[in-house]
């Protein structure tokens, strides 16, 4: 597509809007964009031509002629997402639409000496089964740690036993294509931004719940990455110095209270039931249920028991939890009730800081919410600010591959982001959307 630096990033621009805001009609990008009528006619004429844009429905008009709506088109481009977790990998392929065409999951030791390796190993696998139609613009990562910058892709997370790690320059090196790496919960921030809530608002907070704690502060329509790409260590906050120990080395953070592992430790401290928990040494000890009954014999190893089955699986563990309290166990109710409380005070200290529109929950936690929700409700309002306790606080439908979709949405949002924030792996992708529609 010939053109001037203008010209491009011109045309970027109406892709972003469009990406952002849904389809509109040419009268309506000329006056978000303050472009002559004449330019956007051109521009769009092109981007159609190219097979980037296509003509919709008419918008009715009051008087006059019905104005023609523009959109994206999905099969334009596509990107692969990669979740990293403490033991599996999640990969997606995603169209610029955010139509998922594919997933697939994979074991993966980050701990293991040549994690970078068998990382690059798992991509390059499926990149090489999802090559064709749409072309595939590039990879986006997400991990749950800090990264210096989301071209250079060097990762510090603790959870994963990674200092310093040079995940993009790795991939970048076997793969030869774009490779963005970023925090998870910031990925996404990312994809509402662009296919979420997010369209609609400038200033919001994503809040994620479940293994971790996370959270992403989107100012301005940008996610607000720190000086270091640290900003949103949410989970890190310190709830009681006396508190529990956290993976992080600190001691009573908000993730060690509310995180899974921090639930499961308060549920066996009350002797929870796990309602349709079959995992070996998932049931509770002798003792419990009965008030005032001291610990029975072998009830010490059943509690070691259970802490390690928690460890090995403590979504599941969780999700079990869940059920018991669904299904009337008091104990179960209020680790839940107080975990929310707990979560809901410490986001009222991040709303009244940042001052957002509107706070998005994600995450495996959200299945269940509604225990959640009685603490956390009532324990926000209280702590807000005046003129901020009618804020909207909105819970979003979860599956195993929104992680990857999230890193997904890294690649498919620098063709929308007029500012380059992805710097040269940005233009990259770019580059490769503009030469795959040539």
């Amino acid at each position: 597509m010939a053109g001037t630096d203008r010209g491009d990033l011109t045309r970027t621009a109406i892709l972003a809007l469009l990406g952002t805001g849904g389809p509109l009609s040419r009268s309506e990008i000329a006056r978000g964009l303050d472009l002559s009528p004449a330019t956007v006619t051109q521009l769009t004429k092109e981007l159609i031509g190219h097979g980037m844009l296509e003509e919709l429905d008419l918008k009715p008009s009051r008087g006059g002629r019905p104005a023609q709506r523009l959109g994206l088109v999905g099969s334009a481009g596509r990107a692969l997402g990669v979740k990293v977790t403490a033991d599996h990998l999640v990969l997606v392929d995603v169209r610029l639409d955010g139509e998922v065409l594919g997933s697939w999951e994979r074991p993966h030791d980050p701990a293991a000496p040549d994690a970078l390796e068998h990382l690059a190993d798992a991509v390059e696998s499926v990149v090489r089964e999802i090559s064709g139609v749409p072309p595939l613009l590039g990879v986006g990562v997400g991990v749950p740690g800090s990264v210096d910058d989301q071209a250079v892709g060097t990762v510090n997370a603790p959870t994963l036993g990674w200092q310093a790690m040079p995940v993009g320059e790795r991939l970048r090196r076997r793969l030869n294509l774009p490779v963005l790496v970023e925090n998870d919960v910031n990925a996404l921030a990312a994809a509402e931004r662009l296919y979420g809530r997010g369209r609609t608002h400038s200033d919001f907070l994503v809040l994620t719940i479940g293994r971790g704690v996370g959270a992403a502060i989107v100012a301005d329509g940008r996610v607000y990455r720190g000086a270091r790409g640290g900003a949103g260590e949410f989970g890190h906050l310190q709830v009681d110095p006396e508190g529990p120990p956290c993976g992080c080395g600190a001691r009573g953070c908000l993730e060690a209270f509310v995180g899974s592992a921090g639930l499961l430790a308060t549920a066996r401290a009350r002797e929870a039931l796990t309602q349709g928990d079959d995992r070996p040494g998932a049931e509770r000890g002798s003792g419990a249920g009965r008030p005032g009954a001291g610990p029975g014999p072998g009830d010490g190893r059943r509690d070691a028991d259970r802490a390690e089955a928690d460890a090995r699986d403590p979504l599941g563990a969780v999700a079990a939890l869940g059920r018991a309290a669904a299904g009337g166990d008091v104990a179960a109710r209020e680790v839940f009730a107080e975990a929310g409380t707990i979560l809901g005070r410490a986001t009222a200290g991040l709303i009244n800081v940042v001052d957002p529109e509107v706070v998005v929950v994600l995450g495996e936690g959200t299945a269940d919410w509604p225990l959640w929700r009685t603490g956390f409700e009532p324990a926000l309002r209280a702590q807000l600010y005046p003129g901020r306790r009618d804020i909207s606080v909105e819970v979003e439908s979860w599956d195993d591959t929104s992680w990857a979709q999230g890193a997904a949405a890294l690649v498919l949002a620098t063709p929308f982001d007029s500012a380059g924030a992805a710097g040269e792996q940005g233009r990259l992708v770019r580059a490769r959307l503009i030469g795959a529609s040539s």
